[in-house]
C-alpha cells in the first residue's frame, strides 16, 4: 500500500501524510484474512439471530399486504406454499436477507480498516462522506419502497380481483410466500441500490471521470434512462416505475449540486 507515495511529490507527501508502513506480502494477506473472518463471523451471527426471528421479520415484510387486505375487509386472507420445503427455504431467504442487511456495517468497517492505512489524509477526507452517505441513501430507498410504493402497488394489483357472480368465476389472490418474499426483496434492493446514484455520480466527478457540465448537458438523456431502468427493475406497473423514476430524477439534480460543491476546482490561471 505504501507504493501510493510515488504518486505525489515529496513536498506534497510531507503535507499530506500517509499512515501506512511497508509490510511483507504475507502480512497483508494475514490482515486480509483477519478482516474477512470478522466479516464472515458478523454475517454468521446475524444470520443465526435473523433465522430465530425469521417469522417476525417475514411478518414485517408482509405487513403492507396484510394492511391492504384488512382495509378492504379481507382480514381472513392467507398466504400459501405449494411445496413441502417452500416455507423452510422462505425463512432461510428471510434470514439471509436480514443477515446481509444487518452485517453490512461490519463489512464496510473491515474494508475501510484494510484500505485506510494506504490512503493519504486528503484521500480519506474525500472518501469518508461517500461511506457515510451510502447506507443512509440505501435506507431511504428501502423505506420509500416499503412505506410508499408497496401500499400503492399492492392495492393496484389486488384491484384486479373479480368477485364471483352468476356468469363469472371468482378471481382471488392467494399469494405464495416464496414469490411474495422474492418480490419484496427485489423491490427493496432495487430501490436501495438505485438511491446510490448521488454517491456514484459525485464520486465520478470527484475523480475527474465526469464533470458538472456533462451532468447538466446529459440531463434529458438521464431522465429517459431513469424511466427505462425503473421499468426494468420494478414490477410491470406504472406506480412502481414512476415511484422509482421520479426520486431518481430528484437524486440526479442533487448529484449535480453535490458535484458542484465537491468536484476539484481548477487551479487559478497565472496572472
Amino acid at each position: 500500500m505504501s507504493a501510493n507515495t510515488t504518486n505525489k511529490p515529496a513536498a506534497a507527501v510531507d503535507e499530506d501524510p500517509i499512515n501506512d508502513e511497508p509490510m511483507p506480502l504475507i502480512e497483508h494477506l494475514m490482515e486480509l484474512r483477519t478482516r474477512l473472518l470478522w466479516s464472515i463471523g458478523a454475517f454468521v451471527v446475524a444470520f443465526a439471530i435473523c433465522y430465530y426471528f425469521s417469522q417476525q421479520i417475514y411478518g414485517f415484510l408482509a405487513q403492507p399486504l396484510a394492511d391492504i387486505l384488512a382495509k378492504q375487509g379481507h382480514g381472513d386472507r392467507r398466504m400459501i406454499f405449494t411445496a413441502l420445503y417452500e416455507a423452510f427455504f422462505t425463512y432461510l431467504k428471510v434470514a439471509f436477507f436480514g443477515a446481509v442487511f444487518f452485517s453490512f456495517p461490519m463489512w464496510a468497517t473491515q474494508l475501510w480498516l484494510f484500505v485506510a492505512p494506504g490512503l493519504y489524509r486528503s484521500e480519506k477526507r474525500a472518501i469518508l462522506p461517500f461511506l457515510i452517505a451510502s447506507p443512509f441513501l440505501f435506507l431511504a430507498g428501502a423505506a420509500l419502497a416499503y412505506y410508499f410504493i408497496f401500499p400503492l402497488a399492492w392495492s393496484f394489483f389486488i384491484s384486479f380481483e373479480t368477485p364471483q357472480g352468476a356468469d363469472t368465476v371468482a378471481i382471488q389472490l392467494e399469494a405464495k410466500v416464496g414469490e411474495y418474499l422474492s418480490l419484496v426483496m427485489h423491490m427493496i434492493l432495487a430501490f436501495g441500490i438505485a438511491f446510490q446514484l448521488p454517491v456514484l455520480l459525485t464520486l465520478l466527478c470527484k475523480v475527474g471521470i465526469l464533470n458538472v457540465e456533462q451532468l447538466r448537458k446529459g440531463r434529458r438523456y438521464a431522465i429517459v434512462g431513469m424511466f427505462v431502468v425503473a421499468a426494468i427493475i420494478t414490477p410491470p406497473d406504472v406506480i412502481s416505475q414512476v415511484g422509482l423514476a421520479v426520486p431518481l430524477i430528484l437524486l440526479y439534480e442533487i448529484s449535480i449540486l453535490a458535484a458542484s460543491w465537491m468536484a476539484p476546482k481548477p487551479p487559478p490561471e497565472p496572472t
